[in-house]
Protein backbone atom coordinates (compact mmCIF):
# COMPACT_ATOMS: atom_id res chain seq x y z
CA UNK A 1 0.00 0.00 0.00
CA UNK A 2 1.32 3.27 -0.99
CA UNK A 3 0.04 6.56 0.40
CA UNK A 4 1.31 10.64 -0.18
CA UNK A 5 0.79 13.30 2.34
CA UNK A 6 2.77 16.63 1.41
CA UNK A 7 4.65 18.99 4.06
CA UNK A 8 7.47 21.32 4.07
CA UNK A 9 10.77 22.76 4.98
CA UNK A 10 12.65 26.15 4.83
CA UNK A 11 15.65 26.81 2.85
CA UNK A 12 17.45 30.23 3.16
CA UNK A 13 14.28 32.06 4.64
CA UNK A 14 11.79 30.68 1.79
CA UNK A 15 10.22 27.31 1.68
CA UNK A 16 10.05 24.54 -0.40
CA UNK A 17 7.13 21.34 -0.24
CA UNK A 18 8.27 18.20 0.48
CA UNK A 19 5.95 14.98 -0.58
CA UNK A 20 6.10 11.93 1.69
CA UNK A 21 5.85 9.10 0.12
CA UNK A 22 4.61 6.08 2.60
CA UNK A 23 4.95 2.22 1.33
CA UNK A 24 4.00 -0.69 3.52
CA UNK A 25 4.44 -4.31 3.19
CA UNK A 26 3.92 -7.43 5.29
CA UNK A 27 7.62 -7.99 5.78
CA UNK A 28 9.88 -8.51 8.30
CA UNK A 29 9.11 -5.31 10.61
CA UNK A 30 10.88 -1.90 9.85
CA UNK A 31 10.96 1.80 9.46
CA UNK A 32 13.25 2.93 7.09
CA UNK A 33 13.42 6.80 6.23
CA UNK A 34 15.31 7.76 2.88
CA UNK A 35 15.16 11.17 0.86
CA UNK A 36 18.54 12.62 3.05
CA UNK A 37 17.21 13.13 6.35
CA UNK A 38 19.32 14.50 9.56
CA UNK A 39 19.98 13.17 12.76
CA UNK A 40 16.88 14.74 13.96
CA UNK A 41 14.55 13.21 10.93
CA UNK A 42 15.76 9.62 11.16
CA UNK A 43 14.67 9.90 15.31
CA UNK A 44 11.11 10.67 14.18
CA UNK A 45 11.39 7.13 13.36
CA UNK A 46 11.16 6.58 17.63
CA UNK A 47 8.48 9.97 18.32
CA UNK A 48 5.75 8.61 15.18
CA UNK A 49 5.66 4.85 16.47
CA UNK A 50 5.32 5.68 20.64
CA UNK A 51 3.09 9.07 18.92
CA UNK A 52 0.43 6.27 17.53
CA UNK A 53 0.63 3.98 19.78
CA UNK A 54 -0.07 6.00 22.64
CA UNK A 55 -3.39 8.06 20.78
CA UNK A 56 -4.87 4.61 21.19
CA UNK A 57 -3.89 2.70 18.11
CA UNK A 58 -2.23 -0.18 17.12
CA UNK A 59 0.98 0.21 15.48
CA UNK A 60 1.38 -2.43 12.48
CA UNK A 61 3.80 -4.88 12.54
CA UNK A 62 4.77 -4.56 9.03
CA UNK A 63 7.93 -2.93 7.16
CA UNK A 64 7.57 0.94 6.55
CA UNK A 65 9.41 2.66 3.67
CA UNK A 66 9.29 6.52 3.77
CA UNK A 67 10.86 8.57 1.03
CA UNK A 68 11.28 13.05 1.73
CA UNK A 69 11.08 13.86 -2.15
CA UNK A 70 12.77 15.78 -3.71
CA UNK A 71 15.74 13.33 -2.41
CA UNK A 72 18.34 15.50 -3.76
CA UNK A 73 17.94 18.42 -0.76
CA UNK A 74 18.99 17.41 2.77
CA UNK A 75 16.32 17.29 5.00
CA UNK A 76 16.40 18.92 9.16
CA UNK A 77 14.39 19.21 11.71
CA UNK A 78 11.28 17.74 13.72
CA UNK A 79 8.52 19.10 11.54
CA UNK A 80 8.38 16.18 9.48
CA UNK A 81 6.61 13.74 12.33
CA UNK A 82 2.95 14.52 11.60
CA UNK A 83 3.04 14.30 7.86
CA UNK A 84 5.07 11.12 8.21
CA UNK A 85 2.49 9.89 10.79
CA UNK A 86 -0.67 10.84 9.10
CA UNK A 87 1.08 8.45 5.78
CA UNK A 88 1.79 5.59 7.77
CA UNK A 89 -2.23 5.82 9.44
CA UNK A 90 -3.36 6.68 5.43
CA UNK A 91 -1.45 3.47 4.24
CA UNK A 92 -3.53 1.45 6.62
CA UNK A 93 -6.32 2.99 5.84
CA UNK A 94 -7.32 4.81 9.75
CA UNK A 95 -7.15 7.76 8.30
CA UNK A 96 -9.27 9.36 5.12
CA UNK A 97 -7.14 10.61 2.08
CA UNK A 98 -9.59 12.85 1.57
CA UNK A 99 -7.74 16.09 2.44
CA UNK A 100 -4.20 14.90 1.73
CA UNK A 101 -3.77 15.93 -1.75
CA UNK A 102 -4.28 19.86 -0.68
CA UNK A 103 -3.15 19.69 2.50
CA UNK A 104 0.41 20.65 4.31
CA UNK A 105 0.72 18.60 7.79
CA UNK A 106 3.36 20.28 9.79
CA UNK A 107 4.31 19.27 13.77
CA UNK A 108 6.75 17.64 15.98
CA UNK A 109 5.00 15.08 17.99
CA UNK A 110 5.79 14.24 21.56
CA UNK A 111 5.99 10.67 22.94
CA UNK A 112 2.42 11.05 23.95
CA UNK A 113 1.12 12.05 20.62
CA UNK A 114 1.07 15.88 21.37
CA UNK A 115 2.57 18.49 18.61
CA UNK A 116 5.27 20.55 19.39
CA UNK A 117 5.83 24.55 18.04
CA UNK A 118 7.54 24.54 14.82
CA UNK A 119 10.40 26.97 13.30
CA UNK A 120 9.24 28.70 9.68
CA UNK A 121 5.44 28.49 10.18
CA UNK A 122 5.47 31.69 8.13
CA UNK A 123 7.34 31.26 4.94
CA UNK A 124 5.85 27.84 5.00
CA UNK A 125 2.45 29.21 4.48
CA UNK A 126 3.85 31.98 2.33
CA UNK A 127 4.98 29.15 -0.16
CA UNK A 128 1.64 26.87 0.22
CA UNK A 129 -0.28 30.06 -1.41
CA UNK A 130 1.66 30.16 -4.13
CA UNK A 131 1.74 26.56 -5.18
CA UNK A 132 -1.94 26.51 -4.53
CA UNK A 133 -2.60 24.24 -1.27
CA UNK A 134 -5.80 25.08 0.41
CA UNK A 135 -5.13 24.42 3.92
CA UNK A 136 -2.26 23.66 6.42
CA UNK A 137 -2.81 21.45 9.34
CA UNK A 138 -0.15 22.10 12.37
CA UNK A 139 0.33 22.73 16.09
CA UNK A 140 -1.85 25.19 17.67
CA UNK A 141 0.84 27.18 19.26
CA UNK A 142 1.99 28.20 15.61
CA UNK A 143 -0.70 28.41 14.22
CA UNK A 144 -1.72 32.20 14.34
CA UNK A 145 1.76 32.79 12.58
CA UNK A 146 0.29 30.69 9.48
CA UNK A 147 -2.99 32.53 9.71
CA UNK A 148 -0.63 35.90 8.80
CA UNK A 149 -0.97 34.98 5.14
CA UNK A 150 -4.65 35.19 3.33
CA UNK A 151 -6.45 32.80 0.98
CA UNK A 152 -5.30 29.57 3.39
CA UNK A 153 -6.84 27.96 5.63
CA UNK A 154 -5.18 27.40 8.76
CA UNK A 155 -6.18 24.67 11.72
CA UNK A 156 -4.24 24.32 14.22
CA UNK A 157 -4.45 21.52 17.12
CA UNK A 158 -3.45 20.18 20.21
CA UNK A 159 -2.52 16.43 19.56
CA UNK A 160 -2.37 13.61 16.59
CA UNK A 161 -5.51 12.45 17.85
CA UNK A 162 -7.66 15.70 17.18
CA UNK A 163 -5.84 15.71 13.69
CA UNK A 164 -7.09 12.06 13.29
CA UNK A 165 -10.53 13.04 14.20
CA UNK A 166 -10.43 16.42 11.93
CA UNK A 167 -9.25 14.32 8.84
CA UNK A 168 -11.84 11.53 9.51
CA UNK A 169 -14.55 14.61 9.89
CA UNK A 170 -15.51 13.40 13.14
CA UNK A 171 -14.84 16.72 14.41
CA UNK A 172 -15.44 20.63 12.87
CA UNK A 173 -12.45 22.42 14.22
CA UNK A 174 -12.16 26.47 13.66
CA UNK A 175 -10.14 27.83 11.33
CA UNK A 176 -7.31 30.20 13.32
CA UNK A 177 -7.77 33.46 12.11
CA UNK A 178 -5.05 36.61 13.29
CA UNK A 179 -6.49 40.26 12.94
CA UNK A 180 -3.57 41.87 11.35
CA UNK A 181 -5.35 45.57 12.32
CA UNK A 182 -5.34 44.52 15.42
CA UNK A 183 -1.79 43.60 15.38
CA UNK A 184 -0.63 46.59 13.75
CA UNK A 185 -2.24 49.20 15.91
CA UNK A 186 0.29 49.13 18.29
CA UNK A 187 3.04 49.45 15.78
CA UNK A 188 5.98 51.07 17.37
CA UNK A 189 4.37 51.23 20.64
CA UNK A 190 7.96 51.12 22.40
CA UNK A 191 8.28 51.56 26.18
CA UNK A 192 11.92 52.92 25.58
CA UNK A 193 11.17 57.10 24.98
CA UNK A 194 14.29 59.74 23.94
CA UNK A 195 11.88 61.89 26.98
CA UNK A 196 14.16 59.86 29.14
CA UNK A 197 17.28 60.85 28.14
CA UNK A 198 18.49 64.19 29.82
CA UNK A 199 20.48 66.58 27.89
CA UNK A 200 22.71 64.87 24.85
CA UNK A 201 20.54 67.51 22.85
CA UNK A 202 23.34 67.39 19.82
CA UNK A 203 23.14 63.55 19.75
CA UNK A 204 19.62 63.03 19.96
CA UNK A 205 19.47 65.40 16.92
CA UNK A 206 22.54 63.63 14.87
CA UNK A 207 20.14 60.32 15.65
CA UNK A 208 17.43 61.96 13.83
CA UNK A 209 19.26 62.85 10.92
CA UNK A 210 21.01 59.09 11.15
CA UNK A 211 17.36 58.20 10.95
CA UNK A 212 15.84 60.19 8.51
CA UNK A 213 18.12 59.39 5.94
CA UNK A 214 19.06 56.04 7.25
CA UNK A 215 22.57 56.72 7.25
CA UNK A 216 24.98 54.91 9.78
CA UNK A 217 26.35 56.18 12.88
CA UNK A 218 28.91 55.82 15.48
CA UNK A 219 28.93 57.54 18.46
CA UNK A 220 32.52 58.72 20.40
CA UNK A 221 32.14 59.23 24.63
CA UNK A 222 33.54 58.66 27.65
CA UNK A 223 32.41 55.67 29.58
CA UNK A 224 28.33 56.93 31.45
CA UNK A 225 28.08 59.60 28.82
CA UNK A 226 24.61 57.87 27.79
CA UNK A 227 25.57 56.11 24.16
CA UNK A 228 24.21 52.67 24.69
CA UNK A 229 20.73 54.19 26.27
CA UNK A 230 20.62 56.85 23.06
CA UNK A 231 21.02 53.52 20.90
CA UNK A 232 18.52 51.59 22.63
CA UNK A 233 15.96 54.43 22.09
CA UNK A 234 16.75 54.88 18.23
CA UNK A 235 14.76 52.18 16.88
CA UNK A 236 11.74 54.78 18.81
CA UNK A 237 12.00 57.42 16.09
CA UNK A 238 12.66 55.22 12.65
CA UNK A 239 9.32 54.82 10.42
CA UNK A 240 6.98 52.42 11.29
CA UNK A 241 7.29 48.92 9.16
CA UNK A 242 5.35 48.26 6.25
CA UNK A 243 3.23 44.93 6.22
CA UNK A 244 5.44 43.46 3.51
CA UNK A 245 8.73 44.74 5.53
CA UNK A 246 7.24 42.93 8.45
CA UNK A 247 6.42 39.84 7.02
CA UNK A 248 9.98 39.95 5.61
CA UNK A 249 11.26 39.98 9.19
CA UNK A 250 9.08 37.81 10.54
CA UNK A 251 10.43 35.20 8.34
CA UNK A 252 13.57 35.32 9.36
CA UNK A 253 12.89 35.21 13.50
CA UNK A 254 10.92 32.33 12.60
CA UNK A 255 13.15 29.93 10.43
CA UNK A 256 16.03 30.97 13.15
CA UNK A 257 13.04 29.88 16.02
CA UNK A 258 13.48 33.20 17.85
CA UNK A 259 10.15 34.57 17.28
CA UNK A 260 7.98 34.58 20.13
CA UNK A 261 5.26 32.40 20.26
CA UNK A 262 3.17 34.69 21.49
CA UNK A 263 3.75 37.04 18.65
CA UNK A 264 2.18 36.01 15.23
CA UNK A 265 3.97 38.88 13.60
CA UNK A 266 7.23 41.47 14.38
CA UNK A 267 5.24 44.65 14.12
CA UNK A 268 8.23 46.80 15.70
CA UNK A 269 11.39 47.44 13.97
CA UNK A 270 14.40 45.08 15.41
CA UNK A 271 17.00 46.14 17.39
CA UNK A 272 19.99 43.79 17.94
CA UNK A 273 22.95 44.14 19.94
CA UNK A 274 25.46 41.24 20.12
CA UNK A 275 28.28 40.83 22.57
CA UNK A 276 31.89 42.45 21.00
CA UNK A 277 33.05 37.89 21.86
CA UNK A 278 30.58 37.38 18.65
CA UNK A 279 31.76 35.25 16.00
CA UNK A 280 31.74 36.17 12.91
CA UNK A 281 29.04 33.31 11.69
CA UNK A 282 26.91 34.19 14.41
CA UNK A 283 27.41 38.21 13.20
CA UNK A 284 26.36 37.16 9.61
CA UNK A 285 25.15 33.95 9.04
CA UNK A 286 26.77 30.76 8.27
CA UNK A 287 27.21 26.48 9.88
CA UNK A 288 27.42 23.61 7.98
CA UNK A 289 23.49 24.26 6.99
CA UNK A 290 23.79 28.09 6.85
CA UNK A 291 21.21 29.69 9.15
CA UNK A 292 20.92 33.79 9.47
CA UNK A 293 23.36 35.69 11.76
CA UNK A 294 22.48 39.10 13.42
CA UNK A 295 22.41 41.03 10.29
CA UNK A 296 19.70 39.33 9.32
CA UNK A 297 18.11 39.07 12.37
CA UNK A 298 18.38 43.37 12.73
CA UNK A 299 17.22 43.42 8.82
CA UNK A 300 14.85 46.52 8.35
CA UNK A 301 16.12 47.65 12.01
CA UNK A 302 19.10 48.55 13.95
CA UNK A 303 22.10 46.58 14.89
CA UNK A 304 24.09 47.85 17.74
CA UNK A 305 27.71 47.36 17.82
CA UNK A 306 28.96 48.80 21.69
CA UNK A 307 32.17 48.83 22.20
CA UNK A 308 33.17 48.71 18.83
CA UNK A 309 36.67 48.39 18.77
CA UNK A 310 36.49 45.12 21.01
CA UNK A 311 35.10 43.61 18.18
CA UNK A 312 37.73 40.91 16.82
CA UNK A 313 39.08 42.55 13.38
CA UNK A 314 38.07 39.54 11.53
CA UNK A 315 34.30 39.72 12.95
CA UNK A 316 34.06 43.84 11.63
CA UNK A 317 35.39 43.39 8.42
CA UNK A 318 32.86 40.83 7.75
CA UNK A 319 30.39 43.61 8.16
CA UNK A 320 31.28 45.38 4.67
CA UNK A 321 29.57 43.15 2.82
CA UNK A 322 25.91 43.11 4.01
CA UNK A 323 26.54 47.18 4.28
CA UNK A 324 26.81 47.64 0.74
CA UNK A 325 24.22 45.00 -0.80
CA UNK A 326 21.77 44.72 2.20
CA UNK A 327 21.92 41.35 1.91
CA UNK A 328 24.77 38.33 2.99
CA UNK A 329 25.69 35.23 0.75
CA UNK A 330 26.74 32.17 2.25
CA UNK A 331 28.27 29.48 -0.29
CA UNK A 332 29.31 26.12 0.83
CA UNK A 333 30.36 23.17 -1.46
CA UNK A 334 26.91 22.08 -2.15
CA UNK A 335 24.88 24.86 -1.82
CA UNK A 336 25.13 28.98 -1.50
CA UNK A 337 22.13 30.81 0.11
CA UNK A 338 21.37 34.45 0.33
CA UNK A 339 20.20 36.20 3.81
CA UNK A 340 18.39 39.65 3.54
CA UNK A 341 20.44 41.98 5.65
CA UNK A 342 18.94 46.08 5.58
CA UNK A 343 19.92 47.29 8.88
CA UNK A 344 21.00 50.40 10.13
CA UNK A 345 24.61 50.29 12.00
CA UNK A 346 24.38 52.40 15.50
CA UNK A 347 28.12 51.85 17.02
CA UNK A 348 29.47 52.75 20.09
CA UNK A 349 32.89 53.63 21.37
CA UNK A 350 35.32 54.85 23.74
CA UNK A 351 37.83 57.48 22.51
CA UNK A 352 40.81 55.55 23.68
CA UNK A 353 41.15 52.68 25.71
CA UNK A 354 40.89 54.22 29.71
CA UNK A 355 37.75 55.94 27.74
CA UNK A 356 38.56 59.96 28.79
CA UNK A 357 40.97 61.38 25.87
CA UNK A 358 38.32 64.22 25.38
CA UNK A 359 36.85 64.12 28.20
CA UNK A 360 37.67 67.66 30.07
CA UNK A 361 36.97 66.55 33.67
CA UNK A 362 38.65 63.58 34.14
CA UNK A 363 42.77 62.92 32.81
CA UNK A 364 43.50 60.62 30.14
CA UNK A 365 45.93 58.20 31.06
CA UNK A 366 46.83 56.43 27.60
CA UNK A 367 49.89 57.07 25.37
CA UNK A 368 49.49 58.53 22.21
CA UNK A 369 50.55 55.49 20.18
CA UNK A 370 47.96 53.44 22.59
CA UNK A 371 45.25 55.44 20.98
CA UNK A 372 46.15 54.98 17.76
CA UNK A 373 46.37 51.31 17.88
CA UNK A 374 42.98 51.53 19.85
CA UNK A 375 41.25 53.62 16.82
CA UNK A 376 43.63 51.19 14.18
CA UNK A 377 41.07 48.60 15.25
CA UNK A 378 38.37 50.15 13.52
CA UNK A 379 39.49 50.01 9.32
CA UNK A 380 39.10 52.77 6.77
CA UNK A 381 36.68 50.54 4.33
CA UNK A 382 34.23 49.99 7.71
CA UNK A 383 34.56 53.22 8.22
CA UNK A 384 33.77 55.10 4.75
CA UNK A 385 30.54 52.87 5.46
CA UNK A 386 29.71 55.13 8.39
CA UNK A 387 27.74 58.49 7.01
CA UNK A 388 27.66 60.28 10.83
CA UNK A 389 30.76 60.18 13.73
CA UNK A 390 29.35 62.15 16.98
CA UNK A 391 31.35 62.88 19.78
CA UNK A 392 28.88 62.25 23.18
CA UNK A 393 30.52 64.23 25.76
CA UNK A 394 29.60 63.39 29.64
CA UNK A 395 26.52 64.90 30.92
CA UNK A 396 26.68 67.85 33.27
CA UNK A 397 25.26 68.00 36.60
CA UNK A 398 22.63 70.58 35.78
CA UNK A 399 21.46 68.65 33.16
CA UNK A 400 20.63 65.65 34.68
CA UNK A 401 19.24 66.93 37.75
CA UNK A 402 17.01 69.12 35.66
CA UNK A 403 13.04 67.97 36.28
CA UNK A 404 11.79 68.77 32.68
CA UNK A 405 11.82 66.16 30.00
CA UNK A 406 13.25 65.98 26.49
CA UNK A 407 11.24 65.87 23.09
CA UNK A 408 9.23 62.81 23.16
CA UNK A 409 9.68 60.46 20.34
CA UNK A 410 6.86 60.36 18.47
CA UNK A 411 7.20 63.65 17.80
CA UNK A 412 10.79 63.23 16.44
CA UNK A 413 9.51 59.91 14.45
CA UNK A 414 7.19 62.30 12.63
CA UNK A 415 9.68 64.73 11.42
CA UNK A 416 11.79 61.77 10.34
CA UNK A 417 8.45 59.77 8.27
CA UNK A 418 8.04 63.07 6.24
CA UNK A 419 11.61 63.62 5.65
CA UNK A 420 11.74 59.81 4.20
CA UNK A 421 8.61 60.67 1.99
CA UNK A 422 10.12 62.98 0.73
CA UNK A 423 12.99 61.08 -0.40
CA UNK A 424 10.99 58.10 -1.86
CA UNK A 425 9.57 60.73 -4.05
CA UNK A 426 12.93 61.71 -4.90
CA UNK A 427 14.30 58.46 -5.98
CA UNK A 428 10.60 56.78 -7.23
CA UNK A 429 12.88 56.38 -10.59
CA UNK A 430 15.61 54.81 -9.46
CA UNK A 431 15.73 50.71 -8.72
CA UNK A 432 18.09 50.24 -5.85
CA UNK A 433 18.20 54.20 -3.96
CA UNK A 434 15.35 54.74 -1.41
CA UNK A 435 17.11 56.79 1.35
CA UNK A 436 19.78 59.48 1.10
CA UNK A 437 21.87 56.63 3.17
CA UNK A 438 21.41 54.50 -0.11
CA UNK A 439 23.26 56.88 -2.39
CA UNK A 440 26.40 56.12 -4.58
CA UNK A 441 29.20 59.06 -5.91
CA UNK A 442 26.31 59.01 -9.23
CA UNK A 443 23.09 59.98 -7.37
CA UNK A 444 25.22 62.11 -5.13
CA UNK A 445 26.39 64.68 -8.02
CA UNK A 446 22.75 64.64 -9.05
CA UNK A 447 20.90 64.99 -6.06
CA UNK A 448 23.42 66.97 -3.60
CA UNK A 449 24.28 70.08 -5.77
CA UNK A 450 25.68 73.07 -4.02
CA UNK A 451 25.73 76.47 -4.71
CA UNK A 452 28.68 78.98 -4.85
CA UNK A 453 28.65 80.06 -1.25
CA UNK A 454 28.13 76.06 -0.31
CA UNK A 455 31.21 74.78 -2.15
CA UNK A 456 33.38 77.29 -0.66
CA UNK A 457 32.31 76.22 2.83
CA UNK A 458 33.28 72.69 2.04
CA UNK A 459 36.07 73.41 0.67
CA UNK A 460 37.25 75.39 3.48
CA UNK A 461 36.07 72.46 5.97
CA UNK A 462 38.12 69.47 4.05
CA UNK A 463 41.40 71.72 4.17
CA UNK A 464 41.42 73.58 7.68
CA UNK A 465 39.88 70.85 9.17
CA UNK A 466 42.11 68.13 7.93
CA UNK A 467 38.70 66.29 6.62
CA UNK A 468 40.26 62.92 4.68
CA UNK A 469 38.68 62.36 0.84
CA UNK A 470 36.44 59.91 1.84
CA UNK A 471 34.61 62.67 3.92
CA UNK A 472 33.52 64.54 1.23
CA UNK A 473 30.16 62.41 -0.48
CA UNK A 474 29.50 61.53 2.80
CA UNK A 475 28.83 65.44 4.45
CA UNK A 476 26.95 65.95 0.85
CA UNK A 477 24.42 62.75 1.67
CA UNK A 478 24.24 64.38 5.00
CA UNK A 479 23.41 67.77 4.26
CA UNK A 480 20.55 66.59 1.32
CA UNK A 481 18.81 64.91 4.75
CA UNK A 482 19.59 67.76 7.03
CA UNK A 483 17.57 70.02 3.84
CA UNK A 484 14.92 67.61 4.05
CA UNK A 485 14.23 67.54 7.46
CA UNK A 486 13.96 71.53 7.41
CA UNK A 487 11.86 70.79 3.48
CA UNK A 488 13.97 72.65 2.01
CA UNK A 489 14.74 71.81 -2.04
CA UNK A 490 18.50 73.13 -1.66
CA UNK A 491 21.37 72.38 0.36
CA UNK A 492 22.31 75.13 1.80
CA UNK A 493 25.20 76.36 4.31
CA UNK A 494 23.75 76.03 7.21
CA UNK A 495 22.80 72.58 6.26
CA UNK A 496 26.65 71.89 5.18
CA UNK A 497 28.15 73.19 8.40
CA UNK A 498 26.00 71.15 10.81
CA UNK A 499 27.16 67.90 8.43
CA UNK A 500 30.65 68.85 9.05
CA UNK A 501 30.22 68.42 12.45
CA UNK A 502 29.13 64.99 12.30
CA UNK A 503 32.72 63.76 11.03
CA UNK A 504 34.39 63.62 14.32
CA UNK A 505 36.98 60.58 13.51
CA UNK A 506 38.05 62.50 10.31
CA UNK A 507 39.60 65.13 11.95
CA UNK A 508 43.64 65.70 13.07
CA UNK A 509 42.24 65.75 16.51
CA UNK A 510 42.20 61.88 16.01
CA UNK A 511 45.57 61.42 13.77
CA UNK A 512 48.06 62.14 16.36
Amino acid sequence: MLSKTLTSATYGIDAYLVEVETHVEKQIPGFIIVGLPDNAVRESRERVIAAIKNSGIKFPTKKFTINLAPADIKKEGSSFDLAIAIGILTAEELVSDKFLSDSIFLGELSLDGTLRHIKGALPIAVEAKKKGIKRIILPKESANEAAIVDEIDVFGFENLTEVISFLNEESNPEKVFTNKDELFSAINNYHLDFSDVKGQENVKRALEVAASGAHNILMIGPPGSGKTMLAKRFPSILPPLTFDEALETTKIHSIAGILPKSKAIITERPFRSPHHTVSDAALVGGGSFPKPGEVSFAHFGVLFLDELPEFKKNVLEVLRQPLEDAKVTVSRSKLSLEFPANFMLAAAMNPCPCGFYTDPNKECTCAPPQIQRYMAKISGPLLDRIDIHIEVPAVKYKELSSKSNGEKSEEIRKRVIAARQIQLERFKDLKYVFNNGDMGSKEVRTFCKLDEQGEELLKMAMTKLGLSARAYDRILKVSRTIADLENSENILPQHISEAIQYRSLDRELWKH
